[in-house]
């Protein structure tokens, strides 16, 4: 008789800093899925859901898939919103119980207006609904901020290795993996979650580059040996004011071996990193003195405005400081509804003003004068890897823009990451033939442009996502943690 696994989550990363907040209506308008729309909508993406399934189709198990909710990072969830999101998940999975396991697809990072720790509360729920016997196993964003409420609720999770998150559905193939020994060859396992006192900062923790390549190098030849299943390290979020917020690393390893020593190991490893977590800001007046200098296009990396972390995308203070520079061929997308919802009403080849500081009073006050080259509607798709593991994404009606130094300005509808430079190329901009290209983000944009721009760099901007995490008044983060006090002796 087949196993009946089933497939469910509540994927979002909510930045507690942002004045928004993220609604049921926000779900519903990005990814909100039940029963087989699951498996129509990421059975070809490049997704962890995707690689789940992948990895189970040649298992005698029959895949049940229940409810899946995801949006990108934005503000708390709402108390209404995630009450029913909870509500739905473990109403919609009642009808199918008794099951031989469970998939979680979670972030790890979520939290709502009451509940600091989401991914830990719904997990709970769920443990009690199926009871102990019950694998539950799942992946996770490494920007995941670990609770032992997460790790008591379930046997295994796996996080990406990889940041830009590239290997997404590898990681699916990895849980998989791990459940069809659970289900078939009865091995016992167990999961240890150990939280450090430190933070990375965000523009550290590309995973191809040090400090993050050397540090996964090392843990790599530290855990590869018997006994050891597998681990995952677990960067932290740090625009979430949570306890547990930070870095860890989750360990699952035979049931029966001895991992004292090797955490100790761990966390003098760790250790030794601590400092390279810092990292050095930099200023986009320093750049602009060396612009002659770079192999164009540039990328710059807006950090402080990341709508990948969960800002709002409208700020323009790099375009602000290219304008004033006066450079052009730059091209910037921001999201204003508003804005769009204004511009449509002109024809192309019409000039007007554009106020965009209106939208965020951080931008500079004089408004643009701009030339109305074209509107369309938003809708784009990516058909290679990149980071999300989205295949198709609509930013809404769009329109765009030239200012009158010449550079492109993309207005948006709807707010969409930087996760694809599909996003540009809905209008007829030769981007390979731009001397600059502003990203709304930090990491994940360089999957998207590494084969456009030779150059990128990650620019010290204000806004939400500010990369200087020593900047934000936390109320609930544990102490002492790195860098806001030193650490001593910690392992």
């Amino acid at each position: 008789m087949k196993k009946r696994v089933a497939i469910l989550g509540i994927y979002h990363e909510s930045n507690t800093f942002s004045k928004g907040r993220t609604s049921w209506s926000d779900f519903a308008e990005g990814h909100l899925f039940y029963g087989s729309e699951i498996v129509d909508r990421y059975e070809q993406a490049h997704h962890e859901i995707a690689g789940f399934m992948e990895g189970m189709a040649s298992a005698d198990v029959e895949l049940i898939p229940i409810f899946f909710a995801d949006i990108i990072p934005g503000g708390r969830i709402d108390k209404l919103t995630y009450d029913r999101l909870k509500f739905e998940l473990l109403t919609a999975l009642e009808p199918v119980l008794p099951l031989d396991a469970i998939y979680v697809a979670a972030h790890g990072a979520a939290v709502s207006e009451e509940i600091r720790d989401v991914d830990g509360d719904w997990l709970q729920e769920l443990r009690k609904k199926v009871g102990q016997e019950t694998p539950i196993l799942g992946s996770l964003d490494p920007h995941a901020n670990v609770s032992m409420a997460m790790q008591e609720a379930t046997d295994a999770l796996i996080a990406y290795a990889t940041n830009p998150h590239l290997d997404q559905r590898m990681t699916g193939r990895k849980v998989a993996d791990l459940l069809k020994k659970i289900l078939f060859d009865q091995i016992q396992i167990k999961q240890e979650l150990i939280q450090f006192p430190a933070v990375i900062s965000i523009e550290q923790q590309e995973t191809a580059v040090n400090p993050c390549r050397a540090l996964y190098a090392d843990v790599q030849e530290l855990l590869n040996q018997d006994g050891i299943i597998s681990h995952s390290i677990i960067l932290g979020f740090p625009y979430a004011d949570v306890p547990e917020m930070g870095t860890a690393l989750i360990l699952i390893s035979e049931a029966s071996f001895d991992t004292t020593g090797l955490k100790i190991e761990i966390r003098k490893l760790f250790q030794s990193y601590f400092p390279q977590f810092i990292g050095t800001k930099i200023e986009i007046s320093e750049l602009l003195a060396e612009k002659d200098n770079y192999e164009k296009p540039v990328l710059l990396l807006d950090m402080g405005d990341n709508v990948g972390g969960g800002a709002q995308g409208n700020s323009t203070f790099l375009l602000d400081a290219i304008e004033a520079a006066g450079l052009s061929n730059a091209c910037i997308c921001i999201h204003a509804a508003a804005l769009v919802e204004k511009v449509v009403k002109f024809e192309p080849g019409d000039w007007l003003l554009l106020d965009l500081n209106a939208g965020n009073p951080a931008n500079r006050k004089a408004p643009y004068e701009v030339c109305v080259q074209e509107i369309k509607q938003g809708k784009f798709r990516e058909l290679i890897p990149r980071h999300g593991g989205q295949v198709d994404y609509d930013m809404g009606q769009t329109v765009l823009v030239k200012t009158k130094s010449g550079n492109f300005i993309v207005l948006s509808s709807i707010r969409v990451p930087p996760f694809s430079a599909e996003q540009l190329r809905i209008y007829p901009i030769v981007l390979e033939e731009l001397d600059w290209i502003i990203a709304k983000g930090v990491n994940a944009p360089i999957a998207a442009y590494r084969d456009i721009c030779p150059t990128y760099f990650k620019v010290h901007t204000p806004g939400e996502c500010n990369a200087d995490a020593t900047q934000f008044k936390y109320h609930y983060r544990r102490k002492p943690m790195f860098p806001f006090e030193q650490i001593d002796n910690y392992a």
